[in-house]
């Protein structure tokens, strides 16, 4: 039987997407570490993010930038196999542990305001999404790369969160096959995949008609905070 806290963390995660525009998986992925393998943690989650195909891409879209967005897109599923590989082959412990580090490495690279002066174009947007490819496989969270890239930029909050929810949508889209065809997708993921799924829609859903680009400032730092917390319970020194 699944943990209820577990559901409750994937209705969490999904209400941080919609509003945030990031943030699903760095709030899940401790958390769900924490009770199941890392590969079945990865495989459920990516089938449960088909929720926001329908609930937060369709308003997103047109608000994006394409031809960055794409050319991320293109990038990270490049490198996704990859990344899938080192997840399938690489010890449980040591993930646990590089999920916290990215999490709270992530955080403290948001919170410390980096931003960047150029103007980004092909070799920044494929750099991106080969990130968020080689992340996205190996530890289930394709946004941090992404996350840092478009906070640190001039972009205003709605198309930096369209761009967002574009690009690691549809990767974690592309995920599935991937990982189906390197057999780490099994009956458990699957299981996992469609209990959630509904509820992260559901939150998404709900995430998507909070936001309001003029109280960005409001939802990241909730983003933040909940973020922290998911980081440190993902810690295996809990066990």
């Amino acid at each position: 039987m699944m943990e209820p806290w577990l559901i409750l963390t994937g209705l969490v995660a999904g209400l941080v997407y919609g509003f945030a525009g990031f943030g699903a998986a760095l709030v899940f992925m401790p958390v769900a570490l924490l009770v199941v393998d890392p590969v079945v943690a990865v495989a459920g989650f990516a089938l449960a993010g088909l929720g926001a195909i329908a609930t937060v891409v369709p308003q997103a879209w047109p608000q994006a930038d394409k031809r960055a967005a794409l050319t991320m897109l293109a990038a990270a599923v490049l490198l996704e196999p990859i990344g899938v590989w080192v997840l399938r082959t690489t010890d449980p412990m040591a993930l646990r542990w590089a999920v916290s580090a990215v999490v709270l490495g992530t955080l403290v690279a948001l919170l410390s305001g980096w931003r960047y002066r150029q103007s980004p174009g092909l070799p920044a947007w494929l750099g991106v999404g080969a990130g968020v490819g080689f992340l996205g496989g190996s530890v289930g969270m394709n946004g941090p790369v992404l996350v840092l890239f478009q906070l640190g930029g001039p972009d205003a909050a709605a198309r930096t969160r369209a761009n967002a929810i574009v690009v690691l949508s549809f990767s974690t889209l592309a995920l599935l096959p991937i990982m189906a065809l390197q057999g780490a997708v099994t009956r458990e993921t699957i299981l996992l995949g469609l209990v959630l799924l509904p509820v992260y829609a559901l939150g998404a859903y709900f995430g998507r008609r909070l936001f309001n680009p003029a109280r960005a400032g409001l939802y990241r730092g909730t983003a933040y905070v909940l973020i922290g917390g998911a980081g440190i319970m993902g810690l295996p020194i809990w066990g």
